[in-house]
């Protein structure tokens, strides 16, 4: 079950003029699932992406890649699930143009307006011709982007995921009423260097094109690679931030101006929100545990340590057990890379508990405190370095046995 997370609520997600969506059957992997959403823009909308580190990556990454590279103007999105077409060499290339040209078609685009995406099963053939099929009725079924379509596109997305995932924000600008709103799927094979995943955000605030891209970067850098569930890092990560232009209010030409903090605010928290539902819904995940290192003399450092402890397995099915076998925790600290780190420094809380004090047990700590946390659905781990003023945080959740089974039985 997820922790503390609930199906979100389509009132509570606001629409962005100037975009439509639809969700439809395509029967990618599975029969009777609607496994098809697309996204299309008005003329004159903006489009920024980031996507995986993972060189192995999928054939719509890089189709995505290069079609924004080249400064095409983006029209469509269009997200199957079911098939990551990724491990399919160039047939995979050609398959995910195949479905660009063909929506294209549908829509009076040309294909190189058409951005694809696919998550679900690797080095399996992608049956473009389903997609093809489907088309029609998808197209069909634009409507705006209010709470309702929301809502669907992000069940649409879903792969081991158990709960759809949005998040909204509306925010002034210039007397302006702006929305921002998004969608997100992910449950496992999630890691920093974003995850297996897919993120799909759009606000109508009006704002140079060229502030996307460094407003999309900071807002993953802030959220969706803050995160990690099991280690591995996708052949098919995707995050899009779409800008339809309609609030009305004055271009926002400088993300460090008044009204492009407040845009920027509002990003992150929606990406933040997105995130954190992922490893709140992490596959076999009981417990959310956001991990906190300080006193570094760096972020870099701070991220090694953090790191560390959120990917140890370990670690981990400590936390699922409910067992404050703390040293692990330690010991993922002392490898975490930092080369000169004094040992007889660092300090560690566990929430309100002081576990750790200069490299050695607290002397009040008690063995039930740390029993009384651990058995919580949340729980934050504080780490100090006393090396200097830098800190990050990152979010994960626990290994149990679920997480096996999940991942053991994925494709039958």
């Amino acid at each position: 079950m997820p922790v503390n997370l609930a199906a979100p609520d389509p009132q509570s997600l606001f629409p962005v003029a100037g975009l439509r969506i639809a969700i439809a059957m395509g029967g990618i992997r599975k029969p009777n699932r609607r496994d098809l959403v697309l996204f299309a823009l008005d003329e004159g909308a903006a489009v920024a992406g980031v996507f995986t580190s993972n060189r192995f990556c999928a054939a719509p990454v890089q189709i995505c890649q290069r079609q924004l590279a080249a400064g095409h103007a983006i029209r469509a999105l269009l997200v199957n699930t079911g098939n990551a077409n990724a491990g399919t060499g160039a047939d995979g290339l050609v398959r995910a143009e195949r479905s660009c040209a063909a929506l294209a078609a549908q829509l009076g685009l040309d294909a190189q307006q058409v951005l694809p995406f696919s998550t679900g099963v690797i080095m399996e053939t992608l049956p473009v011709e389903r997609i093809e099929a489907a088309l029609p009725a998808l197209v069909a079924a634009l409507r705006p982007a209010d709470g309702a379509a929301w809502a669907e596109a992000a069940q649409g997305i879903m792969t081991t995921d158990t709960l759809p995932k949005a998040a909204s924000r509306q925010v002034s600008i210039g007397g302006r009423t702006v929305s921002v709103t998004g969608i997100s799927k992910g449950a496992g094979m999630i890691r920093p260097n974003m995850a297996t995943m897919l993120g799909f955000m759009a606000t109508d605030a009006v704002i140079a094109p060229a502030l996307l891209q460094p407003l999309l970067k900071e807002a993953a850098d802030l959220s969706f690679n803050r995160i990690t569930i099991d280690g591995d890092t996708s052949t098919n990560d995707s995050f899009m931030l779409m800008a339809t232009q309609r609030a009305g209010h004055a271009p926002i030409t400088a993300l460090d101006s008044p009204e492009g903090r407040t845009l920027r605010d509002a990003v992150v928290a929606v990406a933040q929100q997105l995130a954190q539902a992922i490893v709140r819904d992490g596959e076999g995940a009981t417990k959310f545990i956001t991990v906190t290192v300080e006193g570094g003399r760096n972020e870099a450092e701070c991220k090694l340590a953090a790191y560390a402890i959120a990917h140890s397995p370990l670690v981990k099915t400590a936390f699922f057990a409910s067992d404050p076998n703390l040293g692990r925790i330690l010991a993922a600290v002392g490898y975490a890379g930092i080369g000169d780190l004094d040992q007889n420094l660092i300090d560690l809380h566990l929430d309100d508990v002081h576990v750790v004090r200069a490299g050695g047990r607290h002397p009040d700590y008690r063995e039930e405190d740390g029993q009384r946390v651990m058995k919580q659905s949340e729980i934050t781990v504080r780490v100090h370095l006393h090396r200097g003023a830098a800190e990050t945080t990152v979010w994960t959740c626990d290994l149990s046995h679920d997480y096996v089974s999940i991942n053991a039985d994925y494709r039958s």
